[in-house]
């Protein structure tokens, strides 16, 4: 039996495609979603997608395109906390490792069965809902402001919105790509903040203008703020994108 080679023609193309649009949406507007102070990124979609496609090689290299060219981006176009994404460690190292959790997980789903995984997908939804809610109830109680109160309630809305999306509208065939999709997202989300808390903390959110005795709190309101928009975008896109690709493969 003649092995598939592991660099062929195909793979080869859709890591070069791939990374070009990643790159095209780190250019213009299409990439970033402006949130606070910082801006949820849709960049890592395509690694996500050539993860589930063609395997953990191809997602990793796709990914490797991501990681250096943030680095280039915030070296000749720098903000007030560019200094952490110029350190490899922060900009390449999640960015590779998204390509890899994702299509582990993609494997490992595909083996629980669609009851199941239909189960499981409900249970994150519910997941994310409760934590909104409760943020909602937080901040109300809390008296943290209109704007606050505001931002939550309409991740709420798109989150009810797209849990009905993503249990109740989409077919079988579709349902082994929700979780990588998820997965693949906050392996960007957290080991970027992970490795910014790790190695600058404190600078970070002083160049983010916050106070930096709540230097955790504040991380991890980012994550929670970015992660969850970047989530939903990423099962809708994904689901969409992978779908055709299926079809058409």
């Amino acid at each position: 039996m003649k092995k598939e080679k592991v660099f062929s023609i195909r793979k080869l193309t859709l890591i070069g495609v791939l990374g070009a649009v990643s790159i095209v949406l780190g250019l213009t507007p299409l990439g970033f979603i402006p949130i606070g102070p910082t801006r949820a990124t849709i960049m890592h979609i395509p690694v996500i997608i050539g993860a589930i496609m063609e395997g953990p090689i191809v997602g990793a290299l796709v990914g490797l395109i991501f990681g250096f060219f943030s680095i280039f981006q915030n070296v000749t176009n720098p903000t007030p906390v560019s200094f952490v994404f110029i350190n490899p460690l922060v900009s390449i190292i999640p960015r590779v490792l998204i390509g890899l959790t994702t299509y582990y997980s993609y494997s490992a789903i595909k083996a629980i069965g669609k009851k199941n995984l239909r189960r499981l997908i409900a249970l994150v939804w519910i997941g994310i809902i409760v934590y909104l809610v409760r943020g909602i109830y937080g901040n109300i109680a809390n008296s943290q402001g209109w704007i606050v109160l505001m931002m939550n309630l309409i991740l709420l809305i798109l989150t009810l919105s797209f849990a009905y999306f993503g249990v109740a509208k989409v077919d079988n065939d579709s349902l082994d790509i929700i979780i990588p999709a998820i997965v693949g997202t906050l392996t960007n989300t957290i080991g970027v903040l992970f490795t910014i808390y790790v190695l600058y903390a404190e600078k970070f959110v002083a160049k983010l203008g916050l106070d930096v005795t709540n230097t955790k709190k504040v991380i991890i309101g980012i994550g929670i703020t970015n992660g969850i928009p970047e989530v939903i975008l990423a099962i809708i896109i994904v689901v969409s994108v992978v779908g055709i690709l299926r079809r058409n493969k």
